[in-house]
């Protein structure tokens, strides 16, 4: 089994939206003193980081942090057709940035459907951007994975939306972060859905809803935590970074207190 490490994504803050007006060295503080080993930051929270890498591997440095991940959006929601070139070159500047930090996954934003259209379409639309962007991490030596979404609009929400793109992304290069949250809000079986697509497992988002879908601050909801990690554990190219994020009441009131407290749930559950 591969050993773990623990890493704390950065929608925490994000999610606050204009309530939230610290930076980028603000969250690596708090991350850090919440007890994580690694870090997974949105291009909306890297701020004057997002064109100085060396000068970000040295502030992580200096926090005794990883890079696990970069998470990227777009305004086209990946699924628009007159927006595929501007989205691949997106991808390939963070790419770029990704090149120095070794190991690190970009990791593209849930396809969304933004205009009127056949879904259809729009799946082929979004895979176009997936395997186009990762064939250019391939040649950068940056593995790419996709991150579906249960929000609003997301193309991928069921498992019959997860098995659609998946069977249009190249399986070699384009890898998957699941996320345990976004899974159960779609009320799909969160174990077969792990298993069925493993191969493409790079590292596992872990979060908590309770029975109705609702964010729950993590061992709060119906995830089953330590049976989601063994899945993942055994998935073939799993990085062993575990990342977990949280989108509850709790978090949007003490955002820094909830990821701290997160990192002591995990300990206590997989004890």
């Amino acid at each position: 089994m591969t050993d773990l490490r623990i890493g704390c994504q950065t929608y925490t803050w994000e999610m606050l939206g204009d309530g939230f007006a610290g930076g980028a060295d603000d969250l690596l503080d708090a991350i850090a003193a919440g007890g994580y080993e690694g870090i997974e930051i949105t291009d909306a929270m890297i701020g004057a980081y997002s064109g100085a890498p060396d000068a970000f591997a040295r502030a992580l440095e200096a926090r005794g942090l990883t890079l696990v991940s970069l998470a990227v959006a777009s305004r086209s929601g990946f699924t628009e057709a007159g927006e595929v070139e501007a989205d691949v070159e997106t991808a390939r500047r963070w790419i770029d940035f990704l090149a120095r930090f070794p190991k690190a996954v970009l990791s593209m934003g849930s396809a969304t459907v933004m205009s009127d259209g056949p879904r259809e379409a729009k799946f082929r639309v979004a895979a176009e951007v997936y395997n186009r962007a990762a064939a250019l991490g391939s040649t950068m030596g940056v593995g790419v994975a996709v991150h579906p979404s249960s929000h609003h609009d997301t193309l991928l929400f069921s498992r019959a939306d997860y098995d659609a793109l998946f069977a249009l992304l190249d399986a070699e290069t384009v890898g998957w972060v699941p996320d345990t949250g976004h899974i159960l809000r779609g009320r799909m079986d969160m174990l077969d859905t792990l298993r069925a697509h493993a191969p493409r497992i790079r590292h596992l988002h872990l979060k908590d809803v309770d029975v109705d879908g609702t964010w729950a601050m993590l061992g709060h909801g119906a995830c089953d935590v330590g049976a989601a990690v063994e899945v993942v554990r055994a998935a073939p190219r799993f990085t062993g970074w575990v990342v977990l994020e949280e989108e509850s009441d709790d978090a949007a009131a003490d955002p820094a207190g909830a990821v701290r407290t997160n990192r002591e749930t995990l300990r206590r559950l997989l004890s």
